[in-house]
């Protein structure tokens, strides 16, 4: 099969028919073989009920449908496991993403031999309260990704190599960190196509402000797990060091203050009497459970199931034995 197309959806009925019709003739166009599987994220509305409709008259839409609404990750997620295709392209059920688009990531993916390709939206219809944020939010995510060539990380359009969706997990909010997955995960040819953005035509948008705060801790939970979690006590255990000896350092030189002071003759002041003192003190506290964080760290991480999960490309073949 060619393309699966992911559509991640949430009370979304008005436009799901004009969505699969717009997909069904661009492929159909292009001679595509294909799927489209649209994940309903615990609708409240009748879309299920569009969707089993949909599904009836064309038996190449694929419809899951979760109990609750788990968010926009769990619904990539389960479709990215549903998927089949040999490019994946995923984009937002509210006719914002255009299909007409789909041919060229296709080829780019097949032929300039991208893992992923990242739309980027870049003339958009959106207010300035959602833009600006947008914009800081992407540029403190290629600081600390290092994918200095995405403009933007969240737009929903997107391709994908089969094997790139395979081999990465997406949870919690992580759906706006896919190419920094994808790159921890060892594909590193990510590239950018600028993207038609459409005036939203039905429904209203399902984000808030909120999702800027979560999404910062999001890239700092992703960019600890992808460095560290194989090692958590080089970052525990550095840390720790660091703050115990900083501490360390202070006291002795506290202490050895007070002693030429005692031996010039000198008025001096108590170790304890000194603001500095209590200072090194938490710092050699906090140092000491920084580096037994790290341990127990250490011990859950070697006990863990994923300790030994590596990312193999390709494997030569087994040489015969005469």
């Amino acid at each position: 099969m060619d393309i699966s197309v992911v559509v991640p959806l949430y009370n979304e009925y008005e436009s799901l028919p004009e969505l699969v019709d717009w997909n069904k003739r661009v492929l159909e166009a292009n001679g595509f073989s294909y799927e489209i599987i649209l994940v309903d994220d615990g609708s409240n509305d009748s879309s299920w009920e569009v969707i089993e409709q949909l599904q009836q008259e064309n038996d190449r839409i694929r419809g899951i449908k979760f109990r609750r609404n788990y968010g926009k990750s769990a619904a990539l997620n389960v479709g990215f496991e549903a998927a089949q295709g040999d490019v994946v392209i995923t984009m937002d059920a509210d006719l914002q993403d255009s299909p007409d688009e789909i041919p060229e990531l296709y080829r780019r993916i097949k032929e300039e031999k991208y893992d992923l390709i990242s739309g980027w939206k870049k003339k958009r219809h959106d207010p300035l309260s959602k833009t600006i944020p947008t914009k800081l939010f992407n540029s403190a995510t290629r600081k600390m990704s290092g994918i200095d060539n995405l403009h933007d990380f969240n737009c929903g359009l997107k391709a994908y190599r089969k094997d790139v969706i395979k081999s990465i997990e997406v949870y919690g909010e992580m759906h706006r960190y896919i190419p920094v997955l994808a790159k921890w995960a060892g594909f590193r040819k990510i590239g950018e196509q600028v993207v038609e953005h459409r005036p939203r035509k039905y429904g209203t948008t399902k984000f808030g402000l909120s999702r800027f705060v979560n999404g910062f801790l999001d890239l700092l939970s992703i960019f600890f797990v992808g460095k560290f979690g194989k090692r958590p006590m080089h970052f525990f255990g550095t840390m720790g060091v660091l703050s115990f000896f900083a501490g360390l350092i202070i006291t002795i030189w506290l202490i050895a203050d007070k002693l030429i002071q005692i031996a010039q003759h000198q008025k001096y002041r108590n170790v304890t009497d000194q603001p500095l003192f209590y200072i090194a003190l938490v710092a050699i506290v906090v140092g000491f459970q920084l580096f037994l964080t790290g341990f127990v760290a250490e011990l859950v991480s070697r006990n863990s199931a994923e300790r030994n999960n590596y990312q193999i490309e390709k494997i030569t073949p087994q040489p015969l034995h005469v």
